[in-house]
């Protein structure tokens, strides 16, 4: 798999865009949410990748934000959606604004997006609200190439790299900080208080 690519940008034409990595050129699809801030061809560029195999093609995708490829991934989760839909969601409303319009079950809303009808809308709806709350936070969580540096954005990543829940390491992180603590700190604390 590939998570990530850091190379020179040569090339970008939405939705296209190329990446030169060492000499070896990768095409990557992006959203126009990456492409807005995209920096010039000839600039270097850090992106997060989604590596997708078929029968008949490979793809790969490229984002500016973690946040936006978690989004890209969760999309495709509601059953009869692909990433081309996927890719439409990040070109029409930013993460924060699709989990709020999830968790508000703003459906009018979402069918303004293209290539989404009402009953796909109503189905984004009930199998995305559960993580909309999740995505609503991580929006600037990390940036390009760069993890969120205060330390209870730092621990609360890594305490759902453990397996915990979005929601639920977001709440045992803030619970468990104190002021002046490192993620370090924050995480042991956290971890300790699941135990009980």
């Amino acid at each position: 798999m590939i998570g990530r690519l850091r190379g020179t940008l040569i090339h970008k034409q939405p939705p296209w865009l190329v990446v030169d990595v060492h000499g070896v050129g990768y095409e990557l699809e992006a959203p126009m949410s990456t492409f807005y801030d995209l920096p010039q061809p000839g600039s270097e560029v850090s992106l997060y990748t989604h590596y997708a195999q078929k029968e008949d093609s490979v793809s790969l995708y490229g984002f500016l934000h973690e946040s936006e490829r978690r989004l890209f991934r969760d999309v495709q989760r509601v059953s009869g959606i692909g990433a081309k839909i996927a890719l439409a969601v990040l070109s029409g409303v930013s993460v924060d604004e699709f989990a709020r319009l999830v968790q508000a079950g703003d459906v009018t809303a979402l069918t303004r997006v293209p290539g989404i009808g009402k009953k796909t809308a109503e189905r984004m709806v009930v199998e995305l609200r559960d993580r909309a709350a999740d995505l609503a936070g991580a929006g600037g969580a990390m940036s390009t190439g760069t993890i969120a540096s205060d330390p209870l954005s730092e621990a609360t990543i890594a305490l759902q790299q453990l397996g915990y829940k979005p929601a639920e390491a977001q709440k045992m992180a803030k619970s468990a900080a104190a002021d002046g603590d490192s993620a370090e700190i924050i995480i042991r604390k956290a971890l300790k208080s699941a135990l009980r």
